[in-house]
C-alpha cells in the first residue's frame, strides 16, 4: 500500500477540446513524446451515500493490465489547488479489497461498518497522454485526460489537464499553471471526477455560500464546473455573479480589483474562458492562497 501518510497536491484545469491542440504543440510539451494510458474506473458507495457524505471517493482503476484500488479524502485548497491524503494499491481481482480498506484511517470510525454495503455508482473511463516535467527545481506530472462520466442515466465529457506534485514546491503548480494558460484557455476546477459524477447522477449541483473574496473565488469556480455538467444558464450567471462579488469585495487587495474587475466579461456565452481569464483567474487563486496561508 502506497505510503502511511500519503498526500497527494494537484492543480486541476478544465479546457475545451478544440484547445487540446494548442495544449500539446505549447513549447514544454511538444518536443516530449507522452505517455498514452487507457483508464477505465469504477467508483464505489453505498444506497445512501455514505462516502459522499464523509468526502470520501472510492475507486478501482484498471490500467496497463492491473487494477488498482484508491481511496481519497476531501481536497483542501481552492482556484484548482488542492491536498488530501490518498492510498492506493494493487489488487489481484475486479472486487473490492475490503480487508485493505478496513486498515485505512477514514475507515476506523463510523465508516467501517458501510465497507460490506459498498456497491459501483458510477463509471469515469478516459485516455490519459502525460508527461513528466521538470519545472522550476520540482517535478510535476501533467496529465491530460480525455473521456466520459457515466453516472446513473446521465453521462458528461472529461477535458482536463491535472498538475501533479511529485517533489518539490506547491508554487511550481502555480507557476507552470500560469505558463501554460498563457497560451491556451484553461481554466481552474475545483470538482473531482468523483464529485462530478454524484452531482451528475443526482442532478443537483449546490453551491457553497460566500463571503470572502476566496469564497467567492471558490463558488465562481464551482459554478462554472456546474453550467458545464449541466447545461443549465442560471449557473453561468451564477457565475459571472460570483466573479462581480469578488471583484467589488472590499477585502480584495486594491491591487487585484482591476483584475478581478475584468473576469465576468472574459468568459463567452458557451461559459469557456479566453486566455485572459485563466491567467488571471489563476493569479488571483495564487494571491488568495498565499494571503489564506499567511494569515
Amino acid at each position: 500500500m502506497k505510503n502511511a501518510t500519503p498526500i497527494e497536491v494537484e492543480l486541476k484545469l478544465a479546457l475545451a477540446p478544440s484547445s487540446i491542440e494548442a495544449l500539446e504543440c505549447h513549447p514544454l510539451l511538444a518536443a516530449r513524446p507522452p505517455l498514452t494510458q487507457t483508464l477505465a474506473n469504477t467508483y464505489f458507495d453505498t444506497p445512501t451515500h455514505a462516502l459522499a457524505s464523509a468526502q470520501i471517493a472510492l475507486r478501482l482503476r484498471k490500467v496497463d493490465g492491473r487494477v488498482l484500488q484508491t481511496v481519497k479524502t476531501a481536497g483542501q485548497g481552492g482556484g484548482g489547488l488542492s491536498s488530501r491524503q490518498e492510498w492506493e494499491w494493487p489488487v489481484t481481482h475486479d472486487g473490492l479489497d475490503q480487508q485493505g480498506l478496513a486498515a485505512l484511517p477514514p475507515f476506523q470510525g463510523e465508516l467501517a461498518e458501510q465497507i460490506a454495503y459498498l456497491t459501483p455508482t458510477l463509471r469515469t473511463d478516459f485516455t490519459r497522454r502525460s508527461w513528466q516535467l521538470d519545472w522550476q527545481g520540482s517535478h510535476i506530472e501533467l496529465a491530460l485526460d480525455k473521456g466520459e462520466i457515466e453516472s446513473g442515466a446521465y453521462t458528461t465529457p472529461i477535458c482536463e489537464v491535472e498538475l501533479e506534485l511529485k517533489n518539490g514546491a506547491p508554487e511550481a503548480l502555480w507557476s507552470l499553471a500560469i505558463a501554460l494558460a498563457e497560451k491556451v484557455p484553461l481554466r481552474p476546477s475545483d470538482s473531482s471526477k468523483a464529485t462530478r459524477g454524484g452531482a451528475l447522477r443526482a442532478q443537483q449541483w449546490p453551491l457553497p455560500d460566500a463571503h470572502s473574496p476566496a469564497q467567492w473565488l471558490h463558488r465562481a469556480t464551482l459554478a462554472l464546473d456546474a453550467f458545464h455538467d449541466s447545461q443549465a444558464p442560471d449557473y453561468l450567471q451564477s457565475t459571472r455573479d460570483a466573479l462581480q462579488q469578488l471583484a467589488e469585495h472590499p477585502a480584495l487587495p486594491d491591487d487585484l480589483k482591476e483584475l478581478a474587475g475584468a473576469l465576468p466579461q472574459a468568459l463567452d456565452a458557451n461559459g469557456q474562458p479566453s486566455i485572459i481569464y485563466g491567467v488571471t483567474l489563476l493569479t488571483l487563486s495564487h494571491r488568495l492562497a498565499l494571503q489564506s496561508a499567511l494569515s
